[in-house]
C-alpha cells in the first residue's frame, strides 16, 4: 500500500453532501483535524453542491461518482450515501485505485462485504467503516470496567432500542435500501458489544414482527420491520441479544446491560450504573461517562496511510456486525438459527 509522507499529502473527497445531519461537511471538518486535505465533493442535488463550493472555496464538486472517479486526484473517498449503495459505490471507488471509508452500516449483507474486501485487497487499498462511537464515552467507560473486574465475567449483554411511532417516510424505513429495522442504530450497538465480548461467533436466531405500520408509510410492503430481534451465540457459552422496536410504548432508558459473575453494569447515554452484591448488600454506583474521542478515527486512518500505524477500524471487524445482521436477517425468514461463518 502507498505511504504517503505527510497526511496533508491525502486528498480527501466525500460522496453525498445531503442536508440529512450534514454528515459532508462533519467527514471533511474530521479528515481536516487529522491533517488530510479536502479535495472533492460528489452529490446529485445541485443545490447542496452549491452549498459545499460555499463550505470549501475552491473545491472540486461533482453530480456523478463516475466523473470523480475518472477526473480527480482525490486519495480517499468516503460514502455518505444509502446503505444498499455502499458496496457497488466503495467497489467502483476501489477499482479505481482510491482508499475508501463507508459510512456505517458497512454494508447489508456478509457477501457484499466479502465482495469490497476482495476488491480493496486486489488493488492495495485500504478500507474501513465509519465507526467513531468504537471511542464513544460510554464504550471506553464499559471496557474500563470490565477490565478492572467490577462485574466479573461477563456472560451476556443486552442492547436494544425502542419506542413507539410510524417510521419516517424517507429511505432509512425501506428495508430494501436500509437493510432493515435492525441496521441503523442495531450495528452501533452490536460494535459496543464485541468489544466486550471477547470470543468467535457460533450462530445466530433472529426474529421479526412485521406489518403494523406497513400501510401507513409509503414504503408499504417494503416497510422496515416493527421490530427486530436477534441472539448471537458465541462459542464460549456467552450471547448477545439486540431489540430494535418501533411499536415499544414502555422503552428503558438503558440500550446496554451487560451481566456478569460478580454484578450488573447498565448504560445510558450519562453514566454506567453498577449494581453489585458485597457482605449481603446490593450497592448501586453511577460512574459517569468519560468524554467521548470519536476524532481518533480518523487520526488512525491517517496515521495508517502515512507512518503505517495498525489500522483500528479494519474491514474484517466492521464485517462482523454485518454478519451477525445478515444471519439474523436470514433466520427470521427461515424460522431457524443459522451458523456464523465468519467467527
Amino acid at each position: 500500500m502507498k505511504r504517503y509522507e505527510k497526511a496533508s499529502d491525502i486528498k480527501v473527497g466525500v460522496v453525498g453532501y445531503g442536508g440529512a445531519f450534514n454528515m459532508g461537511k462533519h467527514h471533511l471538518e474530521s479528515m481536516k483535524a487529522a491533517g488530510m486535505t479536502p479535495k472533492a465533493v460528489c452529490e446529485v442535488d445541485p443545490a447542496r453542491l452549491e452549498v459545499a463550493g460555499k463550505d470549501y472555496p475552491g473545491i472540486e464538486t461533482y453530480s456523478k461518482v463516475e466523473e470523480m472517479l475518472a477526473k480527480s486526484s482525490v486519495d480517499l473517498i468516503v460514502l455518505i450515501t444509502p446503505h444498499n449503495t455502499h458496496a457497488p459505490l466503495a467497489i467502483a471507488a476501489l477499482n479505481a485505485g482510491k482508499h475508501v471509508v463507508c459510512e456505517k452500516p458497512f454494508a447489508i449483507t456478509t457477501a457484499e462485504c466479502d465482495a469490497m474486501i476482495a476488491a480493496a485487497e486486489k488493488s492495495g487499498v485500504m478500507l474501513s467503516t465509519f465507526h467513531n462511537r468504537h471511542w464513544d464515552g460510554c464504550v471506553l467507560n464499559a471496557v474500563k470496567q470490565l477490565e478492572a473486574g467490577t462485574i466479573g465475567e461477563i456472560f451476556r449483554i443486552e442492547v436494544g432500542m425502542g419506542g413507539y411511532g410510524k417510521p419516517g417516510d424517507w429511505w432509512r424505513s425501506s428495508k430494501s435500501i436500509s437493510g432493515g429495522i435492525l441496521y441503523d442504530w442495531g450495528v452501533h450497538l452490536l460494535e459496543y458489544s464485541l468489544q466486550l465480548i471477547k470470543s468467535d461467533l457460533a450462530e445466530v436466531s433472529g426474529f421479526a414482527k412485521i406489518g403494523y405500520w406497513a400501510d401507513q408509510t409509503k414504503w408499504k410492503a417494503d416497510t422496515n420491520e416493527d421490530e427486530g430481534f436477534a441472539v448471537a451465540r458465541f462459542t464460549n457459552g456467552k450471547w448477545i441479544t439486540l431489540r430494535i422496536s418501533a411499536i415499544d410504548s414502555k422503552p428503558s432508558d438503558k440500550f446496554l446491560t451487560a451481566t456478569g459473575t460478580k454484578g450488573t453494569m447498565s448504560l445510558d447515554w450519562n453514566a454506567a450504573e453498577i449494581v453489585q452484591h458485597k457482605d449481603g448488600q446490593t450497592v448501586t454506583t453511577r460512574i459517569p461517562h468519560p468524554p467521548g474521542e470519536g476524532q481518533k478515527f480518523y487520526n488512525n486512518v491517517a496515521a495508517h496511510l502515512t507512518t503505517g500505524e495498525a489500522l483500528v477500524i479494519t474491514p474484517q471487524w466492521a464485517r462482523r456486525p454485518i454478519h451477525v445482521l445478515d444471519l439474523a436477517c436470514q433466520s427470521a425468514a427461515k424460522g431457524t438459527a443459522i451458523k456464523a461463518t465468519y467467527k
